[in-house]
């Protein structure tokens, strides 16, 4: 099986850390991203190298997956360790493992502690649960993969606990981007739902207390859906089984085709084949279709549970988002929550890393309500207003940095400099982002042009470094000239091309280290041609000046 170019860059990005020394690490896919097929393949290669793999899930349902997959791409059978089944005495070097099972004092006594080298843990976000961590400290030597589609570093804050490293991450917007997920579009039902009463319970909102804020509005929802997606093939999560076979009823007298499908369903299979198969075009279900299960012709979502936990909405709006012949985008339907604090998983945390660009994505996909808005399209105006505001309320303070006499960039100029909101709200993650930049990182940022003293952990360091070679690559301002020329009233250097600052430069040298006639720094814009002057030398000569 050829593996599109980003899986290929993640399986080599996930050895490579291996390789280095980096024992447990992650690898961060959208769901509808194939990550199933990554893993296998990584799988194969440890095969390959001699060793013994376990994949460690929560579910059957993910387990068969795996095993499926792993048979389709790359031919190799899987053992399965799980109630009466067992790999012990099996040849098969790849086994499917039930963390139910394997979690038991029990069964783990039967291995051997090295029995195997390489652990891969599907949907890695439970990694930091007790019983993962009983499996992961009884082999304790063998290389740990985690492979999840959470979204952000946020979350993985509590991941960075298990792992040591983010070997790889593909995002949401590179996907649909590159064409391998069908673009988002969403809007904003203006129907009011007051959570200000629900409780929490283990980090999210009480299942019970959800139904019954949502319960009085089951009609009202219904009539909302109507209007925007009455011949979409629908999916609807919801908080309890009871609420879901309820507003199925519900739907069905509202002229829908709907069905509901729980654990407990004795026909679950015949009634997602028929789904699938269009005899359906609504599908409720209380949290099962979360994780496992694949119908790429869905193209709405509707999330009634709601839930602060970015990784169960991420999997809850992923069951749409998998490319389908005729479906040019999913409709997610978002309603108007109301809570007492900004902690509910909305559109905007989806694909917004920053919480204050999530939270003015919200706010203007609020006052835009009952129109669809793409995901991507309001993310970026909502960066942009962010961008804006950040820029008037951090005007007085940029602009005594730029007076300071010294021939050093603060980072938070240069960050805005060169409109970096990633690095801007960087928040670091694993345990060596936490501690304080080493004296190498600090030499090579004194050197590039960059204060290091206003850095204050290893984690951001590596990130503007990595920006600085970027830039370098292509072609971009540095430093020493962001500080020379913002430090004259120019703005947004960092925005410029190396070459047109080193020839702004050069006039201002010509003319006796004066701002030339005709030119106004306050509205000034480098032409798309390099003028006709000498560049002024060395990037990393500025420092004379």
């Amino acid at each position: 099986m050829q593996l599109r170019p980003y899986q290929q860059e993640a399986k080599d990005a996930v050895l490579h850390e291996w390789d280095a020394g980096n024992s447990r690490t992650l690898l961060v896919l959208p769901t509808g991203c194939g990550k199933t097929i990554v893993f296998a393949k990584i799988s194969e290669e440890c095969v390959r190298r001699g060793k013994r793999v376990l994949i460690l899930a929560h579910r059957g349902e993910l387990l068969d997956q795996a095993a499926d997959k792993i048979l389709t791409a790359t031919g190799l059978k899987c053992s399965v360790e799980k109630a009466e089944q067992s790999c012990l005495g099996q040849w098969f070097r790849i086994t499917v493992g039930s963390v139910q099972s394997l979690q038991r004092e029990s069964r783990l006594s039967r291995f051997e502690p090295d029995y195997f080298d390489t652990i891969i843990i599907d949907e890695a976000h439970h990694a930091i649960s007790d019983g993962y961590q009983r499996v992961l400290q009884y082999f304790n030597t063998a290389q740990v993969l985690g492979v999840t589609a959470t979204p952000d570093r946020g979350d993985m804050k509590n991941l960075g606990q298990v792992f040591d490293s983010l070997a790889y991450e593909y995002t949401l917007p590179k996907a649909i981007k590159e064409g391998y997920l069908t673009p988002i579009k969403a809007v904003t039902i203006p129907l009011q739902l007051d959570l200000s009463s629900v409780g929490t319970q283990s980090g999210d909102f009480k299942a019970g207390d959800l139904d019954t804020a949502l319960d009085p509005y089951l009609y009202q929802i219904a009539t909302e859906m109507k209007k925007y997606c009455p011949e979409r093939k629908t999916v609807v999560f919801l908080p309890l089984i009871k609420t879901s076979q309820k507003f199925r009823d519900i739907l069905n007298e509202a002229g829908f085709r709907a069905a509901e499908v729980n654990g407990n369903s004795e026909d679950r299979a015949e009634i997602l084949a028929n789904f699938d198969s269009g005899k359906y075009n609504v599908l409720c279900n209380s949290m099962l279709l979360t994780e496992g299960w694949d119908c790429p012709s869905v193209d709405c979502v509707v999330v009634l549970r709601p839930t602060k936990v970015r990784s169960l909405y991420c999997q809850m709006v992923g069951r749409g988002t998998r490319l389908c012949d005729g479906k040019d985008h999913l409709l997610l339907l978002d309603f108007l929550w109301h809570t007492e604090r900004h902690e509910l998983c909305r559109p905007a945390h989806l694909i917004c890393d920053n919480a204050e660009v999530a939270q003015k994505m919200t706010e203007n996909m609020s006052e835009a309500a009952g129109c669809e808005m793409d995901i991507e399209e309001a993310a970026t105006q909502a960066s942009d207003d962010v961008v804006a505001q950040r820029e008037e309320a951090l005007a007085k303070t940029l602009e005594s940095m730029k007076k300071r006499k010294r021939a050093l960039v603060d980072p938070l100029q240069y960050e805005m400099s060169i409109q970096a909101e990633d690095l801007a709200s960087y928040v670091p993650a694993f345990g060596w982002e936490c501690a304080p930049p080493t004296d190498k990182q600090k030499q090579v940022l004194e050197r590039l042009g960059i204060f290091p003293d206003e850095i204050e952990t290893a984690g951001k360091a590596k990130v503007i470094l990595d920006r600085l070679d970027k830039r370098r690559q292509e072609g971009l301002t540095t430093p020493k000239q962001i500080r020379f020329l913002e430090g004259r009233g120019f703005q947004h250097v960092g925005t410029w091309q190396f070459e047109a600052a080193s020839s702004m430069i050069s006039r201002i040298s010509a003319n006796g280290w004066q701002i030339p006639r005709g030119v106004n720094p306050q509205t000034y814009t480098p032409a798309q041609e390099v003028n006709a002057f000498e560049p002024f030398g060395d990037p990393f000569a500025y420092s004379a000046v």
